[in-house]
């Protein structure tokens, strides 16, 4: 393997101790391994770095342009690795964080300012999106997953659990009545999303055991924000996490239906990352400030 660094930090040894003795016993080599090396440069450059006699060392005029490059890149490498530590070790930098746009509103943004007081050197890059993201290919740091996990390659953290409800406007309700049985869904105006994993049915309590009710409506949207909003609105029927609709249900903006029928519909919510036992500092001390809050703010619901 190519180790060009590790000659110039050979050469620099040499230089500076005046020998290849010394620069030897001071790198853990023989001198006569030292001498090797630096042949083994001065073969491959095609010119002579160093002039020897028995007594000292000499730089020629090329010994001493590869000398300083030498001195410059070494520094250099000191550095990113010192700048890499302090990131790995410090509470700063930047966090790409990925949530779903209800959970974000309403349960981590309101986190983020006592976040900042506490550490005010780190940077949340924050994305609002319903849709899956790939930890990977979008260079995120933490994901919080409502639902399923499919990522293998993540850790996961779990948050908490997400009760779904049905939830309607009394305007909604005074026009197409309440729907006291499943079945009575058929008639109602269901709002639904358009996920690639999202499918037009509800997973509904029916006699005792879960059924896959289909229903249709007239809107698909990509995140629950919209859907709550139509149901505000007085569209139709939305399914949403409780979380999502608690202020509205006890504002009395929405009304709960057919809660028997949820029994036991819940999903959890879990915080995915990167990293393992290499997990950057910030990230975890991000993960370790917000999880705990957001598993209040879940329970509360």
């Amino acid at each position: 393997m190519d180790n060009r660094a590790g000659e110039m930090l050979v050469f620099q040894r040499v230089v500076e101790s005046g020998s290849f003795s010394q620069a030897a016993r001071s790198l853990l080599m023989t001198p006569s391994t030292v001498s090797k090396l630096i042949s083994r440069i001065e073969s491959r450059l095609g010119v002579r770095l160093l002039e020897r006699s028995t007594r000292q060392l000499v730089l020629t005029e090329e010994g001493q342009i590869y000398y300083e490059k030498s001195a410059e890149l070494l520094a250099g490498f000191e550095e990113i690795e010192r700048e890499l530590t302090r990131g790995a070790t410090s509470a700063s930098g930047t966090i790409r964080v990925n949530a779903s746009v209800a959970f974000g509103v309403l349960g981590l943004e309101p986190v983020l300012p006592a976040l900042w007081e506490s550490h005010p050197n780190i940077i949340v890059d924050l994305s609002l999106s319903d849709e899956m993201t790939d930890l990977y290919r979008d260079r995120t740091d933490v994901a919080f997953r409502v639902g399923s996990l499919q990522d293998s390659t993540a850790i996961a953290r779990r948050i908490g659990v997400a009760k779904r409800k049905i939830v309607a406007s009394r305007s909604y309700l005074d026009r197409h009545g309440e729907p006291k049985t499943v079945d009575d869904l058929n008639r109602h105006n269901c709002l639904g999303f358009n996920f690639r994993r999202a499918a037009p049915v509800w997973p509904l309590k029916e006699s005792g055991r879960i059924v896959d009710s289909a229903v249709a409506g007239p809107l698909l949207a990509n995140n629950g924000e919209t859907v709550r909003r139509m149901a505000l609105a007085g569209v139709g029927l939305a399914r949403l996490g409780d979380y999502h609709v608690r202020d509205d249900i006890q504002a009395g903006r929405l009304v709960e239906v057919l809660s028997h029928a949820v029994d036991g519909d819940e999903e959890e919510i879990h915080a995915l990352y990167l990293g393992g036992p290499r997990l950057p500092h910030r990230v975890r001390i991000f993960l370790d400030f917000v999880c705990p809050r957001l598993a209040s703010f879940l329970s509360a619901a």
